[in-house]
């Protein structure tokens, strides 16, 4: 919270990015008055919107690509290769199998900085099996949840 000079108390949100020289900003944005969010928590959840599209600015600079298939491939070499001792051998066969058939073909040509929630989550509805027919929600939320889709690289 800020004391105003002329005015009431407002909260501010501060971060620093960079410019496109790299050198380093302070940046501020006034979120509202003390009136409007009484409480910390408030204008914590008042900002929430803001920090979500300073973050998507700033996090995802596009200097070098990335592509989920090279994701794919480290997760293949750190997560499932036979030292590591993560997973049990039945989880690296099945992982092993989800990348093949699902993972690889849809995603492995994307930028990793293009991949969105939203996106894996409306891929994910889409799935069939080879027969065309609807591929089990068990099956999605394995795929889901594997840390390749909730690891953040770039993010």
């Amino acid at each position: 919270m800020y004391e105003a000079q002329n005015g009431p108390a407002v909260w501010k949100f501060l971060w620093r990015e960079n410019d496109a020289t790299g050198k380093r900003l302070r940046r501020t944005a006034v979120i509202g008055t003390v009136e409007q969010y009484p409480t910390e928590d408030l204008a914590l959840s008042a900002v929430n919107g803001l920090s979500v599209s300073i973050n998507e600015a700033c996090n995802r600079q596009h200097s070098r690509s990335i592509f989920f298939g090279d994701l794919i491939g480290h997760y293949r070499q750190t997560e499932l290769c036979d030292r590591s001792e993560w997973y049990s051998e039945a989880t690296k066969v099945i992982y092993t199998e989800f990348l093949k058939t699902w993972i690889q073909p849809h995603c492995g040509k994307l930028d990793i900085r293009d991949v969105r929630t939203i996106v894996v989550e409306n891929w994910l509805r889409q799935l069939r099996r080879k027969d065309g027919s609807p591929l089990a929600n068990t099956t999605k939320t394995k795929i889901r949840s594997l840390n390749l889709f909730n690891c953040r690289v770039v993010c």
